[in-house]
């Protein structure tokens, strides 16, 4: 697989309601200050991997809008604007069409099909598709057709155990793949090398490769120790703050060829 060669990234700024959003896990409230902070240097972090960051306003209306993956899924020439699973989200995804139909065809998740982009895994020509409580099979059938028509290829893989499928497993490089235990032993990912995380550092699957250089969250050793050994420069970014809202490295972001 050949590897993406990213250029800019598409960010949007928490707003004062942040804590206000929605999350399955109980680790406290939010330190508003904390998570601007936290943002800002992620952002710092594309930046140190080449990125050209565009830093959307906040959305105050919208607590879980700095999640901007789950907007759309983007391809060099297509992107498709997701509609979300949960009803107070819809309508993070309308700022984000305009811009992106700017120099990319659109296509659009419709009713009664839901899809969060954190249920996107794609790896080369194919899109893993996340069924969870945010993605649903209506959903899943519109993508298998849009991708199809595009050129990509695409199955589904049942999510149970975390909230979407990046939260569970993700890819480095062409062929290194991170998981927990609910993904680990999958028959898709079995020409893979997989690296299945420890139970306590379960959070630390959502990394994220830009051009060559891998991003993880801060305070996961066991995690870091393994990825050391896959050669990569690393950059550890605090995320404790968007931990408490189910929110992880590559929630944060929609990256661009």
């Amino acid at each position: 697989m050949a590897r993406m060669n990213y250029k800019r990234a598409i960010v949007r700024r928490p707003g004062p309601r942040f804590a206000e959003g929605l999350t399955t896990v109980d680790l406290g409230k939010p330190d508003f200050e904390k998570a601007l902070q936290q943002h800002e240097d992620y952002c710092d972090a594309l930046k140190r991997c080449g990125l050209e960051v565009m830093v959307l306003p906040t959305l105050p209306e919208f607590p879980d809008s700095p999640f901007v993956e789950d907007t759309a899924i983007i391809t060099q020439n297509l992107v498709v604007i997701t509609r979300p699973g949960d009803k107070s989200r819809r309508g993070e995804e309308k700022s984000i069409s305009e811009i992106l139909r700017q120099d990319r065809e659109l296509e659009f998740i419709k009713g009664p099909g839901t899809v969060d982009g954190g249920d996107i895994l794609r790896i080369g020509s194919h899109f893993f598709i996340g069924l969870s409580e945010r993605t649903n099979i209506e959903g899943a059938n519109q993508l298998h057709a849009i991708f199809s028509r595009h050129k990509f290829t695409s199955s589904t893989i049942t999510v149970t155990a975390v909230l979407h499928l990046k939260s569970g497993v993700t890819c480095i490089g062409d062929k290194h793949v991170i998981a927990i235990d609910e993904f680990a032993c999958r028959p898709e990912f079995k020409a893979f090398d997989v690296i299945n995380a420890p139970n306590d550092e379960a959070y630390a699957v959502n990394c994220l490769l830009i051009n060559g250089t891998l991003l993880m969250p801060r305070g996961f050793q066991k995690m870091a120790e393994q990825f050391k050994t896959l050669g990569y420069p690393i950059i550890e970014v605090d995320m404790t703050e968007f931990q408490k809202m189910d929110g992880g490295l590559t929630c944060l972001s929609l990256l661009l060829t």
